[in-house]
C-alpha cells in the first residue's frame, strides 16, 4: 500500500509511471508503463562497463529523477541497476518504489541491498534522503569500473568494507586544527 501510494504520487520523465491499481482479496495489482529497454543491470554485465559518457549520461537522470523525488520528501533507498530501466531511446527509467518513503527528516527503517547501504543505515543512526546520494556514489563506481567498491561473500563482510571506507573518508574529509586551536 504505501509503494501504491508513493507511485500514485510521482510524476516525472525519469519515473515509470503507474497508470492505475486495482485489488482483490489476495493480491493488489499495479498497471506499469512498458519500459521496452530492459534492466541497466543487463546492459551493464553484457557490457563490463560503461564509459564516461555513458555513465554520465545516465547519472544526469537519475540525479533529476531523485532531485524531484527528494523534493516531495520522497527517500527512495532502492538504487541499484536492477531497478533502472532503459526506455525505447535509451533514457532511464527508475521503478521499484517498495522500500520508498515519505521522509521529513529521518527515518529508522533498515532497507535496501547491501552493496548500495549508506554507513548511517547499516548503523542504525537514523538516516535521511543523504542515503539516496550515496548509492548513486556506489552506482557511479559500478557503472565506470564493472563491479561494485563494496563486495564480500557475505553481507556482514559488505557492512564491514562500507563502515571502514566511511570511516576512512571521515578522517581524511576532516580538517585538521589550527596548531594555536585547542580542541
Amino acid at each position: 500500500m504505501s509503494e501504491k501510494a508513493i507511485w500514485e504520487g510521482v510524476s516525472h520523465p525519469f519515473i515509470v509511471s503507474m497508470y492505475t491499481s486495482f485489488q482483490d482479496a489476495t493480491y493488489m495489482y499495479m498497471l506499469l508503463e512498458f519500459v521496452v529497454g530492459g534492466e541497466v543491470f543487463a546492459h551493464l554485465r553484457r557490457m563490463g562497463k560503461f564509459s564516461n559518457n555513458h555513465t554520465r549520461f545516465y547519472v544526469g537522470q537519475i540525479v533529476l529523477a531523485l532531485d524531484y523525488l527528494h523534493s516531495e520528501n520522497i527517500c527512495y533507498r532502492h538504487l541499484k541497476p536492477e531497478n533502472l530501466l532503459l526506455d525505447m531511446d535509451g533514457y532511464i527509467k527508475m521503478t521499484d518504489f517498495g522500500f520508498a518513503k515519505k521522509v521529513e527528516d529521518r527515518t529508522w527503517t533498515i532497507c535496501g541491498t547491501p552493496e548500495y547501504l549508506a554507513p548511517e543505515i547499516i548503523q542504525g543512526l537514523g538516516h535521511g534522503k543523504a542515503v539516496d546520494w550515496w548509492a548513486l556514489g556506489v552506482l557511479m563506481f559500478e557503472m565506470l569500473g564493472g563491479y561494485p567498491p563494496f563486495h564480500d561473500e557475505n553481507p556482514f563482510g559488505i557492512y564491514q568494507r562500507v563502515l571502514q571506507a566511511s570511516h576512512i573518508h571521515t578522517r581524511v574529509g576532516s580538517r585538521p586544527h589550527a596548531p594555536w586551536h585547542n580542541g
